[in-house]
């Protein structure tokens, strides 16, 4: 009994004190208390589910990002198709830069590789070749190669397997057998294309093929071509493969047989429909954030707002990927229609594509594309519009006084920088890039603080005198906004207490949430106590109720006994 005075749920109250239910009064204590931690797990749980909103938004930035990715080169962005009169002579593929043209090409002979096949052969791929341990000595590209530890009792399947697994073959040549209905033949093939590739036996060994049985079967030479008439004559372009890429600027053409008499004409196209579906892509990932940003912080007619409705971290993310949007592309100069300088577009607002702002619309907030206004600029530029979107990272000089020469990406900053250069007609006096000194090596300048960080100019003009201008790094809006996103997504380092602004809010919820915690385990440690104590004190009423009531029932006996 000593024991259950400290645990409230073990004490009991018989009634036979005064017949007061004092569990139901204690019961009834205790769950008015308890309100007090019903309010502090609401407060959790309104903390957990704004976190729960924040791993859910950072999941869709991070979709975004992906999607971004897919999409953030020229040569992803911008489609382009080439049509061939003949695919069975050839076929070709075409990156962004390549012209919009017609070429015509003869092929002439298709690169090959070196093979050589023994002439005699073996009864089965089980017999020995090598009945002594020996050597195997071959050249291959005009590179000798000996291979001295094959040993006794090698058969030919054990040598093709020797040829394909030894480091110092297995790169160059692949090793086989070639069955005629009777024999096995031992064949040898270089792996490289072209005519410089042969493949030559200089010594067999004890091999029971002599190096003179080794026929050449194929002929290793080179591919040859005429494009666009040229060259004339006899003459041909020859490459030491099938695939070309290094003739017609930005098209690879992909040999597939001969006919010198058949010329091949490619048509180099601009997919503007690929490019339409990909800026439709483009807008639809980003109106899903905006979406889901909108729905958390939307406020209803009574005023009532939503869950993140005001969240700093929110509005953060929000403001980002708007000004990003809105704004004219980083590095791109809008341009003058008097002189002509400048980029033809510089902003998505010049593509058709804008911000709903119309109250009650079912798109208010949301991107949206003029398809006729889009279609309108890719019929002028469809390579201009593609920069606007998926230009990489490209320096570009808006001075005939200054050569961009180079930068270091992900150092050098993307945007537009004014440039000063004193010379003195012998070299670089001094020089500056947005005002920050730039170091001087010969007649180069290279920045060497700030977003300029690593950007390399040369100075044109060696004339004495002070040069300005300006230069610019342009990227597209895919590059700005994966930046943006990677910035906003990135995890919170809890020693450096640094991360995006969501993480960074989730790590500040999370310390309010155990903080919580804490406060609930103190508010049910004091109530456990209070219902303790409480159940000790009545206890004790209980039975001194219990005692008087005795007491009454003897006295009450007693005087009955002195009416008698």
């Amino acid at each position: 009994m000593e024991d259950s005075t400290y645990t409230s749920g073990s004490i009991n109250f018989t009634g036979l004190g005064n017949g007061t239910d004092f569990n139901t009064l204690i019961e009834g204590f205790v769950k008015v208390e308890q309100a007090r931690v019903t309010r502090l797990e609401k407060w959790k749980a309104s903390w957990e589910d704004k976190n729960t909103q924040f791993k859910a938004l950072n999941t869709q930035l991070l979709s975004l990002k992906t999607t971004l990715e897919g999409m953030d080169t020229l040569d992803e962005f911008m489609t382009k198709s080439v049509e061939s009169s003949n695919t069975n002579l050839l076929t070709a593929s075409a990156k962004a830069g390549a012209l919009e043209s017609t070429h015509s090409v003869i092929v002439n002979q298709l690169a090959t590789n070196d093979i050589l096949t023994t002439g005699t052969g073996t009864e089965s791929l089980k017999t020995v070749i090598a009945p002594s341990a020996t050597s195997f000595q071959f050249s291959y590209a005009g590179n000798s190669i000996t291979l001295d530890d094959i040993p006794a009792g090698t058969t030919l399947q054990g040598f093709v397997d020797m040829i394909n697994n030894h480091p110092d073959t297995r790169g160059i040549i692949q090793a086989t057998t070639l069955y005629d209905g009777t024999s096995y033949h031992l064949q040898l093939s270089g792996k490289g294309l072209g005519a410089n590739n042969q493949l030559v036996i200089s010594n067999a060994g004890s091999l029971m093929f002599g190096a003179s049985n080794f026929n050449e079967t194929q002929n290793a030479q080179n591919s040859q071509i005429r494009v666009d008439g040229f060259p004339g004559g006899s003459t041909w372009i020859e490459r030491d493969s099938n695939s070309i890429s290094d003739i017609i600027d930005g098209v690879t053409l992909n040999l597939k047989s001969v006919n010198p008499f058949t010329a091949v004409t490619l048509t180099v196209n601009t997919e503007t429909d690929g490019i339409v579906e990909n800026i439709a892509s483009f807008v639809d990932a980003v109106n899903a954030i905006r979406s889901q940003i909108l729905t958390l912080t939307q406020v209803d007619e009574e005023g009532k707002g939503a869950i993140l409705t005001g969240n700093y971290g929110i509005d953060i993310v929000s403001q980002n990927l708007k000004n990003i949007t809105a704004s004219m592309g980083q590095g791109f100069k809008l341009r003058n229609l008097k002189t002509g300088e400048g980029d033809i577009y510089s902003a998505l607002s010049q593509l058709g594509i804008l911000t709903d702002a119309e109250q009650g619309s079912p798109t208010y907030g949301l991107l949206t594309i003029d398809y006729d206004k889009l279609k309108e600029a890719l019929l002028a530029d469809p390579k201009a519009v593609s920069e606007i979107f998926a230009l990489e990272p490209t320096g570009v000089s808006r001075t005939t006084d200054f050569t961009f020469n180079s930068f270091i990406e992900g150092t050098t900053k993307p945007g537009e920088y004014d440039v000063k250069v004193v010379s003195d007609g012998t070299q670089i006096i001094s020089a500056t890039i947005n005002g920050e000194e730039a170091t001087v090596s010969g007649w180069e300048i290279t920045g060497q603080s700030g977003s300029a960080k690593g950007m390399a100019l040369r100075l044109n003009n060696t004339a004495a005198g002070t040069y300005s201008g300006k230069v610019a790094i342009k990227e597209g809006k895919a590059s700005e906004m994966i930046d943006a996103l990677t910035a906003l997504t990135k995890p919170y380092n809890k020693f450096t207490y640094e991360g995006g602004p969501l993480a960074v809010l989730q790590n500040n919820y999370k310390d309010i949430m155990d903080s919580i915690d804490e406060k609930i385990d103190w508010e049910k440690n004091r109530i456990d106590k209070l219902e303790r104590n409480m159940r000790l004190k009545y206890a004790r009423l209980d039975a001194l109720l219990g005692q008087y009531q005795l007491r009454q029932g003897q006295l009450e006996a007693a005087l009955s006994q002195l009416s008698q």
